[in-house]
């Protein structure tokens, strides 16, 4: 498997999680954390054994934002990974799932920070858990810069546009309760509870068919600006195949005889 010194990746059953892990910095988002997040998508879309991904952070905090010290490569630890960011300049963009989106759902356990990049990453996932404390917040323009990670777009997106607008031009911090309130998030938990109950959705996830599950997600993403005419034929040029796949009648066979589905992805 993948992973890095600032990112750990392990396998839970048919779930990958991915750790950003670098707790003295808050899990501040640096060179080598950005290389193993973008190898963790990718080996997670090319593993057909996995079929979810888990996003979380060591030591009870998701993530600062960006630590622009590290990502200038002044240590020797991201002086090892400058060639990464030679090689594709939009590395880092990917890693942050700003124009990157891997088939497999991603689900993200926040617990405390997980403001400025944190939150941007937070909008390329797919289903989202906070413990109570977590916190939220696009602080950009409180230091006269920008939120590039792709907030402006996203986010009106994904919350009404007052929240989104609030959320953008004042810079303050969000409560779980009031990420929930305004569907940042979808679950709030008690604190420490984040990760269990990501994992306990990955795994519904991995009980259903995997063909299934990713046209879904897919069908999601690219009907969602389109007109509703237009979203219905895509939806059913996309969904209609799946009827004939081995997975679907197995899906049928298991039903009828009362026992769990075994998928093959075929």
């Amino acid at each position: 498997m993948s992973g890095t010194e600032h990112l750990t990746v392990q396998r839970e059953g048919a779930t990958l999680v991915l750790t950003l892990n670098r707790p003295e910095a808050k899990n501040a988002l640096s060179l080598p954390m950005l290389v193993g997040l973008y190898d963790g998508w990718i080996e997670a879309d090319q593993d057909d054994r996995v079929r979810s991904i888990v996003l979380t952070g060591a030591d009870g905090c998701f993530c600062a934002g960006m630590d622009l010290k590290a990502m200038a490569g002044r240590g020797m630890e991201g002086q090892r990974y400058r060639h990464r960011l030679t090689a594709d300049p939009d590395l880092h963009w990917k890693a942050m799932l700003r124009h990157h989106r891997p088939r497999k759902p991603v689900v993200a356990a926040v617990e405390g920070p997980c403001v400025a990049g944190g939150t941007e990453i937070l909008q390329g996932t797919d289903i989202r858990v906070a413990g109570e404390s977590a916190t939220f917040g696009l602080f950009e323009v409180r230091r006269g810069l920008f939120p590039i990670g792709g907030s402006t777009v996203r986010l009106p997106r994904q919350i009404p546009r007052t929240h989104a607008l609030e959320m953008l031009l004042t810079g303050r911090p969000y409560t779980a309760s009031e990420a929930a309130a305004i569907g940042l998030v979808g679950h709030v938990v008690p604190d420490g509870g984040a990760l269990e109950r990501a994992l306990e959705i990955a795994e519904r996830i991995n009980a259903c068919g995997p063909l299934a599950v990713e046209a879904v997600k897919a069908s999601v993403y690219e009907t969602a600006e389109m007109t509703e005419s237009d979203g219905l034929a895509a939806e059913l040029k996309r969904g209609w195949p799946l009827f004939d796949t081995e997975d679907a009648k197995e899906g049928a066979r298991a039903f009828a005889e009362k026992r769990p589905p075994v998928y093959k992805r075929a």
